[in-house]
């Protein structure tokens, strides 16, 4: 095997089988994301970093089943081939889990045939207000099986500084709030918790970024667990009722 492929091996997980290639010295340049698929565009380089800069490319791609790298200069020498990304990212929506409160866990395949919002929430935010807003929609569609599910976190203006129990208390007696709630959690960064890693790749924010601007953007996902919408903080829940409305029938 060609000793670029080797150290490429060498430094990625034993279960991903990465493509063949001879290309040398590539570098990752690009990506696009469509339809579960990511293209990888790669150019020969001289530099000393390239395969680091290959290899760490790859790693944030493990999100796909299938890996398509090109070198223009080389196409002839391009293969293809799958590997195997973790259990969890290549599971889907339903496979995920998430803290609750109490410890334990709150298993996503229960919500196999639903509506789902997914909201992180704050309890001193200029968009607090929308608890109510949230409530209401919960109450109108609950019977025809669409859930929401709070996240609670402090990583906005540190606009959720309570405990679990205060954060609960809160939005019962203030927002009469009683959809689930979470364990308090990082919706961004090193300790992003994996529903917020799986969202975010799913469905990109403004300009394609995924990471969460501010408290209270919104996923909705389908009942066959994809995710069809995002909204920024200033998308009232009230201007996402006909959206909802679709998909529930």
């Amino acid at each position: 095997m060609h000793a670029l492929q080797n150290r490429v091996y060498n430094q990625t997980p034993s279960s991903w089988k990465i493509a063949a290639f001879c290309c040398p010295r590539p570098t990752v340049i690009g990506r696009v994301s469509e339809a579960g698929r990511v293209w990888v565009s790669v150019r020969p380089s001289s530099s000393s970093r390239s395969r680091s800069q290959l290899v760490q490319g790859l790693y944030r791609l493990s999100l796909s089943r299938s890996v398509f790298l090109s070198c223009p200069q080389q196409s002839r020498h391009t293969h293809t081939r799958n590997f195997s990304s973790s259990p969890l990212r290549m599971s889907g929506f339903y496979n995920l889990k998430a803290e609750l409160p109490n410890g334990e866990k709150y298993d996503f395949e229960q919500l196999k045939g639903k509506v789902v919002l997914v909201v992180n929430v704050a309890s001193k935010c200029g968009f607090t207000p929308q608890y109510k807003g949230l409530q209401a929609l919960y109450d109108k569609y609950k019977e025809k099986d669409f859930v929401i599910l709070g996240f609670p976190c402090n990583q906005f203006g540190g606009q959720e500084p309570g405990t679990d129990s205060e954060i609960a208390t809160f939005c019962e007696r203030n927002h009469g709030v009683n959809f689930p709630l979470m364990k308090k959690s990082d919706v961004n960064g090193d300790h992003t918790n994996e529903v917020y890693k799986y969202l975010k790749d799913q469905k990109h924010g403004i300009l394609g970024l995924s990471r969460i601007k501010w408290n209270f953007e919104k996923f909705l996902i389908d009942k066959e667990g994809k995710v069809v919408h995002r909204w920024a903080s200033t998308t009232s829940p009230e201007s996402i009722d006909a959206e909802v409305a679709k998909l529930v029938g």
